[in-house]
């Protein structure tokens, strides 16, 4: 017997927490501007991240979008058939939209942590919070969006805030260089995508994801076969700059490079989960590659693949090259959005539940530990650091335990046991060979090894390699140093309690396959 029975638009309970959240701290900066504490604007934005996170994890435990559950039989009856329908099917809150408004609100809370210590000093302090818990909310509606409709206006009210917050350091030539080519090339792909979904509209007539898979099982589109194809192309261009894949990845390095730290943590992990949740949503529901297939004849998942090895083996390969530290992170953060392609380049073999489950799980894992090594970024720039990897040179001898936190980062993001990265790569490896990939998995394995080169580099110069200029002694900033460890635990933690991750996410994968 139910305990609750909430009505169906509670469903988007942790996206309209943090819309609360920002209005909130909207209302705070425009009633008490001179005399708001940087406390009360950080544990603000915290709170409700936090608050966000809880409820979703609540909603997941209780079964809400779970396979099987009907109503009455959960902890919250505010599901028809396991999924809570929000606005006719506008918004659908299931076990997939749960698990990435779970990896939004866990980032947005480190990075609010983070940036008490960060923000010190800068001015607008109040519209950076207010603006980091409006992309989130973007960001958590895009996890739960069924209409191509709902998915672009989400879609823009995650980009829009996260254009002014790569810009805010307005005194730093290269923050705003970075948020103007961000800008641009976002309006271009933005663009693209609109134009796409114009397409697919002409050729459907309608904008609900399940609803253009009727129509197109329907058999009354085979006409306007070219159109559609044009516009899911045009659909694959917008989600590609979202997750920053090649070949729309230009604006990751200078944006990540000259938005503030925190804001390239949370744009590498959060934004890049919120694209990928809208690619894997609109890919197994809309266009079905067994009903798609036959009417625009092309199997769409071929460009996946390409888009998979060669988005991994550029992000590699040019991270490797970078002397600059937040620049090779960039690179990096490229390279995995490639791995994480390989959920939507095995999703029609048998067993791609399994492929997209492990890219949901790599997600995960990534939220915290690249999270956690752009908040080590920010902590070097917060003492000061230079950029380069020399600058990062014997900083473990002042700094021992945040720099043992960038090693397990480091360790992990190149899949090393014990860490959670390693689990996360082994079923992306394991299902792309049941899903007879062999090219995209030799891929990830070289460029995995590859990965380990420029990873251990940077735990050599902090460990390793001499100061090459003294130091005076390091602050210890609370916010950033407990985000940091906070995130090292739990890719540590990860890899031991993987086994309900595995469980949520394949399961997530199944229902909508």
């Amino acid at each position: 017997m139910a305990v609750f029975d909430l009505p169906a638009w509670a469903g988007l309970a942790p996206a309209l927490i943090l819309a609360g959240t920002a209005i909130f701290l909207f209302l705070l900066d425009s009633l008490s501007r001179r005399s708001m504490s940087r406390e009360i604007l950080a544990g603000t934005a915290t709170a409700g991240a936090l608050a966000s996170l809880g409820v979703a994890v609540w909603f997941t435990v209780a079964g809400v979008g779970a396979p099987g559950m009907e109503n009455g039989h959960g902890v919250i009856t505010l599901f028809d058939g396991g999924n809570a329908f929000v606005g006719d099917g506008l918004f659908v809150v299931d076990q997939l939209a749960l698990f990435f408004m779970i990896i939004v609100a866990v980032v947005t809370a480190l990075v609010a942590v983070a940036s008490y210590d960060y923000m010190d000093g800068h001015a607008h302090q109040a519209e950076y919070y207010s603006l980091l818990v409006l992309a989130a909310t973007g960001m958590s509606l895009m996890a739960a969006a069924n209409s191509l409709v709902t998915i672009f206006i989400a879609l823009e009210l995650a980009s829009l805030p996260s254009y002014a917050l790569v810009s805010i350091l307005k005194d730093n030539r290269g923050s705003v260089e970075g948020g103007l080519k961000y800008f641009l090339i976002g309006a271009v792909s933005s663009a693209i995508f609109l134009y796409g979904i114009s397409l697919v509209y002409g050729a459907t007539g309608v904008m609900q994801l399940d609803l253009i898979a009727d129509e197109l099982a329907g058999g009354d589109v085979d006409p306007y076969g070219g159109l559609l194809g044009l516009g899911i192309l045009m659909l694959i261009g917008g989600f590609a700059f979202k997750t920053a894949s090649v070949p729309f990845h230009f604006w990751a390095p200078e944006a990540y490079e000259g938005a503030p730290a925190p804001i390239s943590a949370f744009l590498s992990s959060a934004s890049k989960a919120a694209g990928f949740v809208i690619a894997f949503r609109v890919f197994t529901t809309a266009f079905p590659l067994e009903i798609t297939g036959d009417v625009i004849g092309v199997d769409w998942t071929l460009a996946f693949i390409v888009l998979a090895i060669v988005t991994m083996t550029v992000g590699n390969f040019a991270a490797a090259t970078q002397q600059n530290v937040k620049r090779m992170l960039a690179y990096s953060s490229i390279g995995h959005a490639g791995y994480a392609l390989i959920g939507l380049a095995g999703l029609t073999a048998d067993g791609g539940e399994l492929v997209m489950g492990a890219a949901m799980m790599h997600l995960l894992v990534y939220g915290f530990m690249n999270t956690g090594a752009f908040l080590f970024v920010a902590l070097a720039e917060y003492w000061g650091v230079g950029r380069t990897f020399e600058d990062y040179n014997g900083l473990a001898r002042q700094a021992p335990l945040a720099c043992v936190a960038l090693a397990v980062f480091m360790f992990s993001l190149a899949g090393i046991p014990p860490f959670g990265g390693f689990w996360s790569k082994y079923f992306l490896f394991t299902g792309a060979l049941e899903a007879g990939l062999l090219v995209v998995a030799a891929a990830l394995v070289v460029n995995s090894a590859l990965s380990l080169y420029y990873y251990s580099r940077l735990v050599k110069a902090v460990w390793i390699e001499d100061p090459v200029v003294d130091r005076d002694s390091l602050g210890q900033p609370t916010g950033l140093y407990a985000a940091i460890i906070f995130a090292a635990v739990m890719t540590v933690l990860l890899l031991p309690g993987f086994g309900p991750v595995v469980d949520v996410a394949i399961d997530a994968a199944a229902a909508i396959i």
